[in-house]
């Protein structure tokens, strides 16, 4: 018998524990295998880049694997770039938003985990009613002292009774109670129900990686084109200024009859086409502090004491080639991309789960009498304890339908994920073949603006003597212009191709110091900063 009792006890302790625990229905996430990459081109990419000898024109070295630094933009070496960006960090609204929807995200998962725990609630009830005495035996009746909350049920005539025959009852009534529900997360519907709050809290942290990188990106680029534009104002308005003095020349040479007319009205055209050039490139440069002042957060009144040229942006020699297997951890919209996946595979379980039998426990537990301080008398306490067990039989097919869209939605975030794989890897090769490319276009712009230098002195010193007509030197003055416009332009897009790599190998967000628990996003890269 005793053995008996041992083995009931036992079954019922497994039983309960199974209740309690269970165990999550569904697949158990794991990365997609995706197609091995060793390079990012075909053929080996030179290890360094040409050389132009003009500023900015210096070559830059390709170190494999080398880390990222997260201010990696402190490498152009320009104090006003730094002191914008961490203005920006501090108050620009796309953070702020990206901070809020982290905030949602983390609250979400802390809401969820709370229907692990059994909820406990109270209530208290009072009341006063009136029963008619026609519906006798619906009123309370006899309470713990003795009193007997009742309707009256007089004689009737024919027995000698006066009406009315029945007396009403009117009565206060307290009722308080204490209640407790669990459901027990039997086949894991709840914890992969977690498990996707947490992938997508995973995403929102991110996503805020990724505005970071974004907007420490977008001020790096206006900065450059600033930089740029004022190279190309101040070149054009040297050559405005030298063709305004041509132009002075000429006047007198033609009024004292040493020009012609033709030869007055070419250098006046001259000196129209560069003035024409000049607004563009003043609204684009307005244009471009307008954008850095709302990169940083302010509004267009305010005031921008950051300005850049081109001398003070120093092109960093030294640039990190990380692996294709490091892009996939580097990279935030992959790793966001990564965990809408994982995501979209806990909830195939979650969607599994709601097809299996649904099991619940709910207790009742307080006191009910006619005055509040007999509540919890013996007479007025009660109690209730109920399991429940449900399982859905005919439904439709809503419950299958689901399950199969869950399935397909996985599929779908697969295919998203390894999109966002090969784009990935299609930016980073596009930046370094731009940075060879642009390295090239800058040592023939140097070049030909050298050429077209040495082109202009020579042209002067004959036209200066009689040898050439005007027409020959003016064409000299405007080949110059254009090199040297050239080179100008060619400085910022190496300037840009830098920025742009960082970008696309992950802007090194896992070093960010002031970041929530990097270890939760990725422990391997939490080991590799702490080396």
């Amino acid at each position: 018998m005793k053995k008996m009792n041992k083995t009931f006890y036992s079954a019922t302790a497994a039983g309960a524990l199974l209740l309690l625990t269970g165990c999550a229905v569904g697949p158990d996430y794991k990365r997609p295998e995706l197609t091995p990459s060793q390079a990012f081109s075909p053929k080996p990419l030179p290890e360094s880049t040409s050389t132009a000898p003009v500023s900015g024109g210096n070559a830059q070295r390709f170190v494999v694997a080398q880390d990222i630094q997260a201010d990696w933009w402190k490498l152009f070496r320009s104090p006003q770039l730094n002191a914008l960006i961490e203005k920006a960090f501090a108050a620009n609204p796309s953070i702020e938003s990206a901070q809020a929807a982290l905030r949602v995200a983390q609250e979400n998962v802390y809401a969820q985990q709370g229907f692990f725990f059994p909820s406990l609630s109270a209530g208290y009830s009072p009341s006063r009613t009136k029963i008619a005495g026609n519906l006798g035996g619906n009123s309370p009746g006899v309470q713990g002292n003795g009193r007997d909350i009742s309707t009256v049920a007089n004689p009737s005539a024919a027995q000698g009774g006066t009406a009315p025959f029945n007396a009403p009852v009117i009565y206060n009534f307290h009722t308080t109670q204490l209640t407790v529900g669990f459901t027990p997360d039997v086949f894991g519907a709840n914890r992969r129900q977690v498990e996707t709050l947490e992938a997508q809290a995973k995403y929102q942290k991110l996503q805020l990686e990724a505005a970071y990188i974004t907007l420490a990106s977008n001020i790096t680029a206006a900065a450059i084109q600033e930089a740029l534009l004022r190279e190309q104002i101040g070149i054009l308005q040297t050559i405005i200024a030298s063709n305004e003095k041509s132009v002075e020349i000429v006047e007198r040479q033609f009024k004292a009859g040493y020009a012609s007319r033709l030869d007055l009205s070419i250098q006046q055209t001259t000196l129209l086409q560069a003035k024409e050039q000049l607004p563009p490139l003043q609204k684009q440069f307005e244009q471009t502090r307008n954008l850095l002042r709302a990169l940083a957060g302010g509004m267009q009144d305010s005031d921008l004491p950051e300005s850049f040229d081109l001398a003070s942006l120093q092109l960093p020699e030294d640039l990190p080639l990380s692996l294709p297997s490091q892009v996939i951890d580097q990279r935030p919209d992959v790793r966001a991309a990564e965990e809408q996946l994982h995501a979209a595979s806990a909830q195939i379980g979650v969607a599994l789960a709601n097809r299996l039998p649904q099991f619940s426990i709910d207790g009742t537990w307080g006191g009910a009498a006619s005055k509040f301080s007999q509540m919890f008398w013996n007479s007025g306490r009660f109690f209730e304890l109920a399991a429940n067990i449900s399982m859905p039989l005919l439904d439709g097919g809503v419950l299958r339908h689901r399950q199969r869209a869950a399935e397909e939605s996985y599929k779908q975030a697969a295919a998203q994920y390894k999109e966002t794989v090969i784009t990935a890897f299609q930016n980073v090769a596009d930046t370094l073949h731009a940075i060879h490319a642009d390295a090239e276009a800058l040592k023939a712009s140097a070049a030909l603006a050298e050429t077209a230098k040495t082109t202009l002195t020579l042209t002067q010193k004959q036209h200066a003597r009689g040898y050439i007509d005007r027409v020959v030197l003016i064409n000299a003055e405007q080949g110059y212009r254009q090199a040297s416009l050239n080179v100008a332009q060619a400085r910022a897009m190496r300037l840009g191709d830098t920025a742009a790599l960082f970008q696309a190998l992950g802007g090194g967000w896992w070093h960010r110091v002031d970041k929530e628990k990097t270890a939760a996003l990725e422990p391997a890269l939490a080991n590799k900063t702490a080396d």
